[in-house]
């Protein structure tokens, strides 16, 4: 998919259309999830921390991400997928390799460029927005013919020609090749796919190591016999927060690890699976990240148990120079429960304790009180309709009027504590598909 995230900002949101659009963490920490064609032009690019890419494009639309909207998306293209071919590997909620062969849907290289034409169609027909397919004997190939089509295109790669489309490209274009690999190919003289081959794969070896010097020689020759892996299964399920601000008191670190708890609780649950193994992450002042895990007597997805955990680890943990990150997860899945009783017994005891603490009654007020109203989310006014924030503070919030098949709205202002204004669930892009719950699907 094109700019996936941002491409479905715009769709939904008239208003943003040929505007520079930016996803991501608003925060002083936060980091670009996706620009949209019109924000790169001023180098905004994915991973770029939030705060540059403000620098850059002062005048562009920043967006807190709507993950159950982009997810709800994604099912559809994953749909169009699978009636390719069996053989499907998401690699995100916007990219897979399908297996056309597999599924006989394409058997030479100009049944396969009528299978990608038609897909593009149906995605833009299904969701309103577009997507790019590369077209290869092999997944490395396919891959890189795929960034090369963008936006909004197709490259087949034919069969034959696969090394003179790859010789002249940089080594950075390779799987595997990232900055580091790249500069000490680059101190070597190799600069290009060529040079790779050129080089030979002992000298490969000699510079990178045995495992790593055998597959990139493998590359450059274009031999990739890696298979589609259909569905993949989650090994893990995990929610994590980066703080705008060091959080320094312990008992307020104590009180995120618990709400995160629950919000890894609630993921697995949705996800009707439970598991054995507690991992708790803590990044501190100084980015020093530590993990710590304990394995439990069965699999669970009781909130109190992975609750107890997580304060068990949390325990081990010096956060004295503040945190900034802080993550649970849950691993050793399994879609059944075997409740550890004495784990859960213990939860019980750690929720009693907490209650006794003079913050928790403070927090929970604050999160009974205070509404938020994320930039970009969907919200709905019982006069005015269906709109998206604009953004908020100082009691205010700033809402556009507008729905994916209206013109551009009108803006107006409420208080925060507006009781006619509330979330809204956001609207289908292509009138006819079934919409997607804002609340669904967390971050």
């Amino acid at each position: 998919m094109d700019a996936f995230y941002a491409s479905a900002e715009q769709a939904s949101k008239p208003s943003l259309r040929g505007k520079a659009v930016i996803v991501g963490g608003l925060g002083p920490r936060g980091v670009v999830a996706t620009a949209s064609y019109e924000a790169r032009v001023f180098g905004v690019r994915s991973a770029m921390p939030m705060a540059q890419a403000r620098r850059l494009a002062p005048n562009a639309a920043y967006l807190v991400p709507r993950f159950g909207f982009y997810r709800s998306i994604s099912e559809q293209v994953m749909e169009l997928l699978h009636s390719l071919s069996p053989l499907v590997e998401p690699l995100s909620l916007d990219e897979a390799f399908v297996d056309l062969e597999a599924g006989d849907a394409a058997w030479d290289a100009a049944s396969a460029r009528l299978v990608g034409e038609k897909l593009r169609a149906e995605i833009r027909a299904d969701t309103g927005l577009t997507g790019s397919v590369g077209l290869a004997a092999c997944k490395m190939l396919a891959k890189i013919a795929s960034e090369e089509a963008k936006p909004n295109g197709l490259v087949l790669v034919e069969p034959g020609t696969e090394r003179a489309k790859l010789g002249p490209m940089s080594v950075r274009m390779l799987p595997g090749v990232g900055p580091a690999t790249g500069d000490h190919l680059r101190r070597a003289g190799i600069t290009t796919v060529d040079e790779i081959a050129e080089a030979g794969e002992d000298e490969l070896v000699r510079l990178l190591g045995k495992a790593h010097g055998h597959a990139l020689y493998a590359m450059a020759l274009a031999h990739d016999d890696r298979p589609v892996v259909a569905e993949r299964e989650a090994k893990s399920v995990s929610v994590e927060d980066t703080y705008d601000v060091d959080i320094h008191d312990r008992v307020r670190v104590g009180m995120e690890v618990q709400r995160l708890a629950d919000r890894c609780v609630r993921r697995l649950r949705g996800a009707g699976l439970s598991g054995r193994t507690i991992v708790l992450k803590v990044r501190r002042y100084d980015f020093s990240t530590l993990t710590r895990s304990e394995t439990l007597r069965g699999p669970t997805d009781d909130p109190a148990v992975v609750r107890e955990a997580a304060a068990r680890l949390l325990d081990s943990v010096d956060t004295t120079g503040g945190v900034r990150l802080l993550g649970v997860g849950v691993s050793g899945l399994a879609d059944y429960t075997q409740e550890d009783l004495f784990a859960q017994a213990a939860g019980e005891g750690a929720e009693h304790s907490a209650d006794d603490t003079d913050e928790e009654p403070v927090e929970e007020q604050q999160v009974v009180v205070e509404r938020r109203w994320p930039s970009g989310h969907d919200v709905r006014h019982a006069e005015f309709g269906h709109g998206w924030v604009q953004g908020s503070g100082l009691g205010r919030v700033t809402v556009r009027f507008e729905t994916p098949d209206s013109g551009p709205g009108r803006v107006r202002t409420f208080r925060t504590d507006d009781p006619e204004l509330e979330p809204a669930d956001p609207l289908p892009l292509v009138e006819g598909r079934p919409g997607a719950s804002v609340h669904g699907v967390g971050a």
